[in-house]
């Protein structure tokens, strides 16, 4: 049954480790090949069960792909040795590289996993897709800056490549759900959407635009933090081109689409909660209430990991969806709105209009990104 050839690009926490040890928080440089790795159980088993809905235990995208009976997991690159030998040792898999453009100029693959830091997810995901991949996920952040975002997008796009950018809530299913339920008119006219913050890296609500954004206002950003991130840490607000509010307030819930008749709201990033008008009549007339509803399935549930990013990638290539929930576009949307949100903020919270015009602004991420 295996169709297509996957290998992995970075064999890190969310390349490989995630499954294999309990996570460590050791510092290294960027450029180090030697980094620090916890002891490993690589023969630890893992059950999948069968999604959507239903979860299995987080995943890596090593592990992802070795799962998935239509992908054939055959190599990896690291400059760390140690974490090739251990990637032998669990998958089995001696065809391993130092060097990872020496491994897609050679091994011809259809779907890669960039868990590289942020520096080179870029370079690797436009090589990959000029050299045939057809599909393609990468570990979050997306980029760095504006000029990477929009490479990676139109590289993909040029080649027909399918692209998510992150194993992020957005990826499960009950994303999905909770879009179809909007779009069949569950809440009536959408008003605005809610969320904690533009987060970047962990960007809900942008998943529920339909149209490109107009204009921003940011206040309230903090300056860069000691762990090295610069991303936005204010409050604002959001227009796009088809008058679609986004409220960025601080204590709002992952993400909150409220309509004319009812809300959907995405609590604490843990659950889905459905809430529509009712019609009522008490002894003198008939009103209506806004009353709890079930959700319908599937449910989020915690927790989630690569299977949902590889298999919406796979989905796209195989017709059932027009691009990843998780797709570099809308991740490359939510970076340029964030980083509109610190150009308002640091003007004394001036509209900023998009798109931007200078494309190599960019964001810091803490250190280990």
């Amino acid at each position: 049954m295996k169709k297509y050839r996957g290998g992995v690009i970075g064999l890190g926490w969310m390349g490989m480790l995630y499954d294999l040890a309990k996570r460590i928080g050791d510092k290294f440089e960027i450029d180090d090949a030697d980094r620090p790795t916890p002891e490993l159980d690589v023969h630890k088993k893992i059950h999948h069960h069968e999604h959507p809905g239903i979860e299995s235990n987080p995943t890596s995208y090593a592990e992802a792909i070795y799962d998935r009976p239509d992908v054939e997991l055959v190599t990896a690159a690291d400059r760390d040795v140690k974490r090739l030998d251990a990637f032998t040792q669990r998958y089995g898999i001696t065809n391993v590289y130092t060097d990872a453009e020496e491994m897609l100029k050679k091994e011809k693959l259809d779907i890669v996993a960039v868990a590289t830091n942020t520096k080179g997810r870029a370079h690797f995901t436009c090589m990959a897709s000029n050299l045939g991949a057809k599909g393609i996920f990468t570990e979050k952040p997306m980029a760095h800056t504006l000029a990477e975002v929009d490479e990676m997008v139109s590289t993909c796009a040029k080649n027909g490549t399918a692209l998510s950018c992150g194993a992020i809530s957005t990826t499960h299913p009950s994303f999905q759900k909770a879009k179809q339920l909007v779009n069949e008119g569950a809440i009536g006219e959408v008003i605005s959407i809610e969320a904690s913050g533009s987060h970047s890296q962990h960007q809900n609500w942008s998943y529920f635009l339909d149209s490109e954004p107009d204009w921003v206002v940011g206040i309230g950003d903090k300056p860069r933090a000691d762990s090295g991130s610069s991303e936005f840490r204010g409050q604002g607000m959001l227009v796009t081109k088809d008058g679609t509010v986004v409220h960025f307030r601080a204590g709002a819930p992952g993400v909150r689409i409220t309509g004319s008749e009812g809300e959907i709201e995405f609590e604490n990033t843990f659950k889905w909660a459905l809430s529509q008008k009712v019609k009522t009549t008490t002894y003198k007339s008939e009103t209506s209430v806004i009353t709890k509803m079930p959700w319908p399935y599937p449910q989020m549930m915690m927790p989630y990991g690569g299977i949902y990013s590889l298999d919406d990638v796979m989905r796209t290539i195989n017709g059932d969806l027009d691009e990843p929930k998780n797709s570099g576009k809308r991740v490359g949307t939510a970076i340029e709105v964030e980083i509109a949100l610190k150009q308002s903020s640091a003007a004394g919270g001036v509209k900023v209009t998009l798109p931007l015009k200078d494309r190599n602004l960019g964001l810091h991420y803490d250190w280990y990104r």
